[in-house]
């Protein structure tokens, strides 16, 4: 009876630590930090070879592997000796490869890309150096069209290096064997990219001036000249055309309408009739599927929480392979990210929120998908946690979404908690995907929440601009609110919050405290923009094309209101604890700000941790330095959070 008596006890307590206990950590921080073993994987046109992007361990560099496709003996590695390592690459015909060459840099950790293109055969035979400087071409390249069914030639768009951003683009016809080419036109706008049709003539270009305001052209054969699309654009805002229909005669493209979200549309040449394809309620298009033999658009990924898909053409071959394949592959994000010319073959990829990404092969004659590899093979995606979608409605009224990544293994309730905003904050979005530093942080027992708040990209125009002038109010009130949700749902333990995030989000992260100081216990800024009219002054921004107008646009110029939306000009307000960390060499959040920001809390006597990189950007390009971020962070946040 005394053994049952004390067995009882100690079951009961061990029931009531579960929720302040978590299970021992399946991975390391070296695991977590290391590069992907496989990126970027393709087939080549005839289905011969495989080719895809290893990452070497001891240099870090980017090295492209072609193997032949029964046997997966490799044929050809292209490593570049010294700084040079492999950006890009491009399949140009059934044998032969073009590779970006991209460098090394002596002072910064992310490499730099400066115009070379390279190609060779898949047996290392008849290596060329077919566009750079070296062979007197002052001009960034890159592939618009690898013209597969053309043994020789592709297309190449060249930005020129003028000491200016703004260039007009020129496309040339390029001999892929010797490098040759031929000029087929230049761009009325600068910057531009552009669209061709199926027999290669260049019919579009687009782009945004200065004034970030859109310019599209249609070039016109009968006059021989580019002419303003504004027939085909009637009224539609953020026009991108994407391809043409099947029959050449109309043009497939993505657009707004009335501040919505984006739709498709098929707009008929030269008349501008149009038709809407589709459209989401809440979010933007996420993925187009066109089909390479057709050139008709037959599906669309959306993510609201979960990837969707809509079927444009639901009876067409392609749309019947990509639902097999979602069959195939259950609970996972499906992408077809190569095929052979006749389609009878496709490279994808499978991802979700625990699995990094694998690669398959599909035989679609024979319905047969094998496995090829996994792009972090040493994650066992059984071990990852959960990231669930969750919705709440903001102060104003408004629903906001976000994700959760909850610990595997440990009771879901008064769990410490990582608030992590994300970058941009115009454009990006959190998506319902892998994120190596939130499944370290829930293997370690803590529990992260994700805010799309208002002006995150992806929802719409009107929800996107929403958040112009609004960094340190709306922006910050959502991402507060979601803090006090995940509270409400009994999920996070008030007196164990912190804030953590890089770029807009280390910003956020400093900022959201001085607005509600009693919210978090910690915050860590990384690559953060502390004082909003530095950013006006250092940086590449201003530096920048329309980076300018950009700022104008999205800030505005209003002194007083640019320093009460600063972290760096009300540290007064601040109480948690605070670790900075930044790179010397950034260059979108320069070093300026990480200075602002450090004088103003040592003017203030207002305690902090700081840690310098002096070769990283924005962002950690080696696993070294990702490796050294992940150490500060978990310790930092083990620390304050009493985990």
């Amino acid at each position: 009876m005394r053994f049952f008596i004390l067995s009882f006890l100690l079951v009961c307590l061990v029931q009531i630590n579960m929720s302040q206990v978590h299970a021992t950590p399946k991975n390391s921080i070296k695991e977590f930090s290391a590069s992907a073993e496989f990126t970027e994987v393709k087939i080549s046109p005839e289905g011969d070879y495989l080719s895809g992007v290893v990452i070497e361990k001891e240099t870090d560099k980017r090295t492209l592997i072609i193997v032949e496709l029964e046997t997966l003996k490799p044929t050809y590695i292209v490593n570049f000796k010294g700084k040079g390592e492999v950006g890009a690459y491009h399949w140009v015909n059934s044998e032969r490869v073009v590779v970006q060459k991209a460098y090394k840099q002596v002072r910064q950790e992310e490499s730099a890309y400066r115009g070379e293109m390279l190609a060779v055969n898949a047996d290392g035979s008849r290596s060329e150096y077919i566009f750079g400087y070296k062979g007197g071409d002052r001009a960034h390249s890159y592939v618009l069209d690898t013209l597969p069914e053309n043994k020789k030639k592709m297309l190449v768009m060249t930005y020129p290096w003028t000491g200016t951003n703004y260039a007009a683009t020129s496309v040339y016809e390029v001999n892929v064997y010797n490098g040759k080419r031929k000029k087929l036109t230049t761009s009325p706008i600068s910057n531009a990219n552009f669209l061709a049709d199926h027999d290669k003539n260049i019919r579009f270009s687009f782009a945004s001036d200065s004034k970030n305001s859109q310019q599209v052209y249609y070039f016109d054969e009968d006059k021989d000249a580019w002419v303003s699309a504004d027939k085909l654009m009637q009224g539609l805002d953020e026009f991108y055309p994407i391809s043409f229909s099947e029959k050449g005669d109309s043009i497939y493209a993505l657009a707004v309408e009335d501040n919505q979200t984006s739709a498709i549309y098929q707009i008929s040449l030269p008349n501008g009739e149009r038709k809407k394809i589709i459209q989401h309620d809440v979010v933007d298009p996420l993925e187009l599927y066109i089909d390479e033999q057709t050139k008709a658009l037959y599906a669309i990924e959306f993510e609201n929480g979960y990837p969707e898909y809509e079927f444009v053409d639901k009876k067409s071959d392609k749309a019947k392979h990509l639902n097999q394949l979602m069959t195939a592959i259950p609970d996972h994000r499906v992408r077809i990210v190569s095929e052979t010319l006749n389609g009878d073959k496709m490279v994808v990829m499978a991802m979700n929120d625990k699995n990094p990404g694998d690669y398959y092969l599909f035989d679609t004659k024979n319905k047969k998908i094998n496995y090829l590899f996994s792009q972090k093979n040493w994650l066992d995606p059984s071990d990852m946690a959960e990231v669930k979608p969750i919705s709440f409605t903001n102060r104003f009224g408004k629903t906001i979404h976000g994700y959760l990544t909850l610990p595997k293994g440990q009771e879901q309730k008064n769990m410490p908690f990582v608030v992590n905003p994300h970058g941009g904050p115009h454009g990006p979005r959190d998506y319902w995907e892998f994120n190596s530093e939130n499944q370290l942080l829930a293997q370690h027992g803590i529990a992260v929440l994700q805010v799309n708040f208002t002006g995150s990209g992806g929802y719409g125009k009107q929800f996107e601009e929403d958040g112009y002038r609004a960094w340190g109010t709306k922006i910050q009130y959502d991402i507060i609110d979601g803090t006090h949700y995940i509270i409400e749902q009994g999920l996070a333990d008030k007196e164990r919050i912190c804030i953590s995030g890089g770029s807009f989000g280390g910003y956020s992260s400093l900022m959201a405290p001085t607005i509600e100081p009693d919210l978090y216990q910690c915050a860590i800024g990384t690559a953060g923009v502390y004082d909003l009219e530095e950013l006006f002054e250092s940086g590449d921004i201003p530096e920048s094309y329309s980076g300018g107008a950009f700022l104008d646009e999205v800030l505005g110029n209003d002194i007083a209101k640019l320093r009460s939306m600063s972290p760096s000009h009300n540290v007064d307000k601040l109480k948690v604890n605070i670790l900075l960390l930044h790179g010397d060499e950034d260059e979108r959040a320069s070093i300026e700000q990480f200075e602002a920001m450090k004088e103003a809390l040592d003017k203030a006597n207002y305690p902090y941790e700081q840690y310098l990189w002096d070769k990283a950007g924005h962002g950690f390009y080696t696993k070294e330095s990702r490796e050294e971020y992940f150490n500060l962070v978990l310790s930092f946040l083990q620390k304050n959070l009493k985990v």
